[in-house]
Formats: structure tokens, C-alpha cells, sequence
């Protein structure tokens, strides 16, 4: 591997770091996040606690709270190093850099609270959805508008994904 003053000297400008989404293989997010962290890129893997009770005891995993999503930021010479894993399907450019790593610092500031956050995707009116727990499982139907409890939801544009944080009403002050 060779550094970016190494890459200068050679005639080769490192460019500019920038935002770019890994697509992971199924399960893959944190074994590339320990290959891209070896190979010298800066890596965020958002995860969030998950607790599981067994007969005795419970234990607390971390799991990714954008499953198949890693976030890097990388000169444009690392791409290649990136698809050399074999736990990368893809890797995607972010248009918009600026407003995506907003809306990253946003999330990854809420995973710092205590605050219970979930992943959630972009559901909007007319999105066609699936239900998938409770009485109702595996009814289809259309979203007409979103209603329950007060859930603000950090949204990541570029990947159609958002984590939704259940916070009290009291907590909470309406934007004109």
C-alpha cells in the first residue's frame, strides 16, 4: 500500500477525500469495515444495541443500523483497493456531499444519546407496503398517511433509508 505523499511524489495528486457508499454483501458490514480500516480508509459503520433475552441472562449485541451500508470516505485512488474485498457488491458515488455527511453526523450524534433508534425505510404516501408483524402480517396495502407515535426521522437521502428516534412530545418543538 502506498500513502498519499508517496503517490505526490510519484506524479499522482491524492484529489480530495470524499463521501462514498459501500454496498456490502449480505452480513459483510463489519468484516469490510475491518479490510478498509487495515487498508488506511476511514470507515463509519453506525450501529445501534440490540438486546436479546435468553434463559439467565441477556446480552446486548451492536448491530448496523443501515444493513448492506458502509460509509467511507476515501481519495478517488482507494476505490479500487475497496473492490479488491470480497465483501464489497458495489460502490456508490454521493452527489451531494455536503448535505450527506449532514445528514450522517445527524444520525450518528442521535446513536450517542439514549434514545431507542431504528432503522426505517423512506416510506412516503402511495408507497405500497407489506405488513409484517401483529395481526395484520402479510397484508398488502398503500400508505395513505403516517400516523402513531411521535417518531423524528434523520433521514439519509442518498440511500432511501431512515433512522427513526421515538422521543416524547414534550421533547419536541415545531419548526414554521
Amino acid at each position: 500500500m502506498t500513502n498519499d505523499s508517496e503517490e505526490a511524489a510519484a506524479g499522482e495528486p491524492p484529489g480530495e477525500l470524499a463521501w462514498y457508499v459501500a454496498h456490502t454483501r449480505p452480513r459483510c458490514e463489519k468484516k469490510l469495515a475491518e479490510y478498509c480500516t487495515r487498508e488506511g480508509c476511514s470507515v463509519t459503520l453506525p450501529l445501534y444495541k440490540s438486546l436479546k433475552r435468553y434463559p439467565g441472562k441477556t446480552v446486548t449485541f451492536e448491530k448496523p443500523l443501515f444493513p448492506n451500508y458502509l460509509f467511507l470516505r476515501l481519495f478517488a485512488h482507494q476505490r479500487k483497493k475497496i473492490y479488491q474485498s470480497d465483501y464489497v457488491a458495489n460502490l456508490l458515488d454521493v452527489p451531494d456531499q455536503q448535505s450527506f455527511q449532514e445528514q450522517l453526523e445527524n444520525i450518528l450524534a442521535a446513536l450517542e444519546t439514549d434514545y431507542e433508534i431504528c432503522a426505517l425505510p423512506h416510506i412516503t404516501t402511495g408507497k405500497h407496503v407489506k405488513i409484517t408483524s401483529g395481526a395484520l402480517r402479510g397484508m398488502e396495502g398503500y400508505v395513505e398517511e403516517r400516523h402513531g407515535k411521535f417518531l423524528v426521522l434523520l433521514r439519509l437521502d442518498f440511500i432511501a433509508q431512515s433512522a427513526a428516534v421515538k422521543i416524547d412530545a414534550l421533547d419536541l418543538e415545531v419548526i414554521e
